[in-house]
């Protein structure tokens, strides 16, 4: 097939035209919706000659230059382009298109979700709603008149400030719509349906009051309570950490079922999946919950950080996402449990994002090649990218940093900008030289810190010698030495020292004076840097950091290490005994005083994922036969603590707090260790039939799913039951179902596929099944058949025709296999090769291919 040239961000040049304005009309029909497109361009190359138009499966009406209709012989177009000669400096255009959103299924541009109309912008879905200069560099005021059947969409939404709205003949109605900040057209949105409303307003720093209005499906209106009341959050918090107040009369969130990513910071509208806006407690758990609260912030975050301040360039990605990402991580830690939120952060990029970064897939967090930008939608990213503001905000000091976000602000507001922008503006607010900090956004892959310790008893000093290890790659042969903050605490039975340490050569030596006796170190604190780290530790070391580090990051990571260090050696050495000391360690573990939901995180094993990254090639199957024996012995030598600990926190009517949630969480963890013991089956089943809440519902079928238990399919039936007409809840239930731990699998996988509620053009739906089973089933996935590659290959050669953007990112578990043993790798290859092949291949996907072939 043809594809699009490969963009590098060394080629990038301003664009020969600007827009400066951008009147749209939508007359909306299913079939054939008519978009006329008003603009006034202005040349700012005088030589330049051409105006080239970005648009892809349009249908050209018309156009008119300064009111004049042109004839086919005055342009060309293309599949993906509109050429005009433009002679005049400054001039209007008028583009009349026709477009069908009915078949639109990959959900970019102008689409149908339901019932409703919807769009997605970013990153290049504006070409497909008309003839445009569709880069994010190019910005412009727009007013959007909205037209419509009023009975069938009394709702006309889009950016901006309703100015006009009014009757018209045939039982239409319309809206217009004016945003007066400048924008990039990929945070252009349009929605129009008929929705349950909610409305709430917000009374700003300065005393300006916002509407708000939230926009639901009929029947779901008591679900959006909770994203309203963290939309107010969102707002509150950002004034008072970050002084950045609102800047429109009214903000709304709309939410839909068919939709690619999670939601979109289109400026005044943004545009939801329906999964991160409604909860309530019978239909959501207490991970949904967060995860609302924590999307609604991003997206409202988005306003300052990626509207007002946007990117020059798609490879400038990060710019908007990681600074993004780590404020809503910031918000969410000072909303629940910092500690927590930090330990999730990390198993999150310790498992995906390493992987990402030891994959075929590599790159820096501002890719300098591009093929098709949905792939870069990342981990790399967004997660990383988040690291490293993470770490800029560490080197800076709090006060600092936010004095670089204020200069960030004033220097570039209503700006096209690049990531050097937002650095430099750091650097110059702190007086901090941050030159040889910016080869994190350059340089791909994962740093290895190898650590070594010394102690001299004569002279009362530790000396630390660390060295960074940032391997070649076939992209990169050359990598540089990384400037990082290195925090850590030096503990002793009655003492505790905190340090920063700021590592920029190949090797350092950090000598620490006054230790009466050698210290056990409790090394990068809080995650301090995305690196991996190899400091031999002995288990007493270990043990002591469990129990004594200030740091609750250190006290589990210690806790991790341990259980990594008997896993990889269960896995390499058959004749290996745990020892008792794991299960003392544990038992300290349950016994302590700490919150809840901390206790939940440290009893918690590290997963599949993360442990695959440790290994140069592994038997999956071995691996999660030691994952299984570890737990197993943890389960049977604390069964009564378990129990003890479950009864304890199993009463009590369903609360929504930050206690309660982790209460809850430190239960099902118990419980997930009680179910490998069968005396304790009848706890699980009990559990389920009693719940009043969607979290403790689903912690029950998850572990009668994974340990395959007789109760689950007449427990699932009755779930499927009471769910049925609930989409959401709906997804839940395909997923419990993926994850079944039994060689029937298959079985179940084939009737699911089969089932009346499922279908591949909503990706919620592929994802709770397709990608629930390839991420969430490793044992079948992984099985020495191939089964589970072919299962996966299938949907992704379908989901290539129906939507591109989601085949792209369900293949990630086929292209990450060079951790596996040489069985898996060839019948993973093989699956690559069959789908290498496909007619019509997709960029999306044939950019993963290719680079995983290679």
């Amino acid at each position: 097939m043809t594809t699009n040239n490969v963009r590098i961000l060394a080629d990038y040049q301003k664009s020969d035209f600007e827009i400066d304005s951008t009147e749209l009309e939508f007359d909306l029909d299913e079939q054939l919706t008519v978009v006329t497109n008003h603009m006034t361009l202005r040349k700012v190359n005088s030589q330049a000659q051409t105006l080239i138009l970005d648009g892809e499966q349009l249908t050209l009406a018309s156009i008119k230059l300064n009111e004049r209709l042109l004839q086919a012989d005055e342009y060309q177009i293309s599949d993906t382009q509109l050429s005009i000669t433009v002679k005049e400096t400054s001039f209007s255009l008028t583009i009349v298109t026709h477009i069908n959103p009915a078949t639109n299924t990959a959900l970019e541009g102008l689409y149908k979700s339901g019932e409703a109309f919807c769009t997605q912008c970013e990153a290049e879905g504006f070409r497909r709603i008309t003839y445009y200069l569709d880069r994010p560099d190019i910005m412009a005021k727009f007013t959007t008149k909205v037209i419509a059947d009023k009975a069938s969409y009394p709702f006309l939404l889009s950016n901006g400030n309703k100015i006009d709205q009014g009757e018209l003949a045939n039982g239409k109605h319309f809206v217009t719509w004016h945003d007066p900040f400048v924008k990039p057209c990929y945070l252009f949105a349009l929605v129009a349906g008929d929705f349950d409303l909610l409305t709430s307003s917000y009374t700003t720093m300065s005393g300006r009051e916002v509407a708000l209005e939230i926009f639901v499906d009929k029947g779901n209106l008591h679900k959006a309570d909770h994203a309203m009341a963290s939309l107010k959050k969102s707002m509150q918090w950002d004034e008072e950490t970050f002084g950045l107040e609102y800047d429109l009369d009214i903000y709304m969130i709309v939410a839909v079922d068919f939709f690619n990513m999670g939601a979109m910071e289109n400026k005044g509208l943004n545009i939801f999946n329906s999964k991160f806006v409604l909860a309530d407690k019978n239909s959501a758990t207490d991970t949904d919950y967060f995860n609302v609260e924590a999307v609604i912030a991003h997206e409202y975050f988005h306003n300052w950080t990626g509207n007002r301040v946007t990117c020059r360039d798609w490879f400038q990605l990060s710019l908007k996402e990681g600074l993004t990402v780590f404020r809503d991580q910031q918000f969410s830690g000072d909303m629940h449990s910092a500690a927590v939120t930090r330990i999730q952060n990390v198993r999150v990029l310790r498992a995906q994002q390493f992987a990402e970064d030891a994959g075929p897939m590599a790159h820096p967090i501002r890719p300098e090649k591009v093929v098709e930008m949905n792939n870069f939608y990342t981990l790399t990213v967004y997660e990383k990218g988040a690291e490293v503001i993470r770490m800029i905000h560490t080197l800076l000091g709090e006060e600092k940093f936010r004095q670089g976000m204020d200069l960030y602000f004033k220097r570039f507001d209503g700006m096209a900008v690049t990531c050097d922008d937002f650095v430099n503006a750091m650097a110059d607010a702190s007086g901090i030289d941050l030159s040889q900090f910016k080869r994190w956004y350059s340089q791909s892959g994962t740093p290895q810190l190898v650590v070594e310790e010394q102690f001299d008893a004569t002279q009362h000093q530790l000396r630390l010698t660390i060295k960074q290890v940032n391997y070649p790659s076939k992209q990169q042969p050359k990598k540089h030495n990384l400037l990082m903050p290195i925090k850590l605490e030096l503990l002793t039975a009655s003492t505790s020292q905190v340090h920063t340490l700021t590592l920029s050569e190949e090797q350092q030596v950090f000598e620490f004076s006054d230790c009466d006796t050698k210290p056990v170190v409790a090394f990068l604190s809080g995650f301090s840097a995305p690196v991996k780290v190899d400091y031999q530790q002995n288990e007493q070391e270990l043990a002591l950091i469990m129990s004594q580090a200030s740091d609750a990051f250190n006290r589990w990571d210690a806790g991790q290490k341990l259980l990594t260090r008997y896993i990889m050696a269960l896995v390499n050495d058959k004749t290996f005994s745990l020892p008792s000391t794991l299960i003392e360690s544990f038992e300290a573990v349950l016994q302590t005083d700490v919150d809840a939901a901390l206790k939940a995180e440290q009893l918690t094993l590290p997963s599949f994922d993360e442990l695959v990254e440790q290994f140069e090639q592994v038997d999956p199957i071995q691996l999660l036969d030691a994952i299984k024996q570890v737990k197993l012995f943890l389960a049977n030598g604390l069964s009564v603590m378990f129990h003890q600990q479950y009864l304890l926190f199993a009463e009590g009517d369903y609360q929504n707090d930050g206690q309660s949630i982790g209460e809850r969480a430190f239960k099902n963890t118990c419980l997930s260790y009680l179910a490998l013991l069968p005396q304790y089956h009848e706890l699980i089943n009990q559990q389920y039939q009693h719940a009043d809440n969607m979290t403790d519902s689903l912690a029950a079928l998850s572990v009668m799913a994974k340990n395959a238990s007789e109760e689950f399919s007449d427990a699932i039936a009755q779930f499927e039951q009471q769910w049925y007409e609930t989409p959401l809840v709906m997804d839940k239930c395909f997923m419990l179902q993926a994850q079944y731990n039994d060689d029937s699998i298959f079985e179940q996988l084939a009737k699911l596929e089969h089932h009346p509620l499922f279908t591949l053009k909503n990706p919620n739906r592929a994802r709770s099944l397709i990608g629930a089973f390839s991420h969430y089933n490793p044992r079948y996935f992984h099985c020495a058949s191939g089964k589970g590659y072919r299962f996966l290959s299938k949907h992704i050669r379908a989901l290539n025709t129906i939507n591109p953007q989601v085949a792209s990112r369900l293949i990630t578990p086929l292209i990450q296999f060079k951790r596996f043993d040489q069985q898996r790798q060839a019948l993973i290859k093989q699956e690559l090769v069959n789908l290498a092949e496909i007619e019509n291949l997709s960029k999306d996907l044939k950019e993963k291919l290719d680079a995983a072939l290679s």
